[in-house]
């Protein structure tokens, strides 16, 4: 190969690299700001290239997402797989913080809202599920009200998810600290849980 010559790109390799760099400019900009053009241009091959592989951009970040997806779901249930209750939740919250610190534009592009109807709504409705067929578990164990679960899942992982946003803006704070805080938080309450809690007390109506 002669100096100055660029290898060429096998069909894989070559999706690949787009998905890469899809998913960097993706975070950057968000789906509205971004464009074909710049993944190309990033990419230094020309816009049919990317059409080719993906059919535009609405293809490209459907894949990125799909990806991102299954990477975190796979983490956290393999984190909940096994141990005691106690030790599931500390391996969840930090399965997903790390996810948070270790792929920073996968977890960007899920944060962000998506004209698409997909991004991290879907995730933390994946997640949730997975993480309530543990709820539901342990509480047909202790005599809970199994079919309540996927309310404290969904607890569980939406505070997650915002102590993942929060550490971004706030990386000076070691990932380590930010999970023990969110797993005292969570394991006081889930250790005192009462078997029926009590509804919240409403205001009365106004009569003026």
């Amino acid at each position: 190969m002669t100096r100055g010559t660029r290898k060429r790109l096998s069909g894989w390799e070559r999706r690949s690299q787009l998905i890469e760099i899809g998913r960097s400019v993706f975070a950057e900009r968000g789906y509205d700001g971004t464009s074909v053009e710049e993944v190309a241009d990033r990419a230094k091959i020309s816009k049919p290239v990317v059409y080719d592989h993906f059919g535009g951009k609405q293809g490209l970040y459907a894949v990125i997402v799909d990806r991102e997806m299954d990477h975190v779901t796979e983490e956290i249930t393999r984190a909940i797989s096994k141990g005691t209750p106690r030790e599931r939740l500390e391996k969840a919250v930090m399965a997903f913080l790390v996810y948070a610190k270790e792929r920073p534009d996968g977890f960007a592009v899920l944060s962000r809202d998506s004209p698409m109807g997909i991004g991290m709504t879907n995730l933390l409705a994946e997640v949730a599920v997975r993480v309530g067929d543990v709820f539901a578990s342990e509480f047909k164990k202790l005599g809970y009200d199994e079919k309540s679960s996927p309310i404290y899942a969904q607890g569980l992982i939406g505070m997650v998810t915002f102590a993942a946003q929060w550490w971004r803006e706030n990386p000076g704070t070691p990932i380590e600290q930010v999970a023990s805080h969110v797993v005292a938080l969570s394991w006081s309450g889930l250790r005192n849980l009462p078997k029926e809690p009590d509804r919240p007390h409403q205001q009365p109506a106004s009569t003026t």
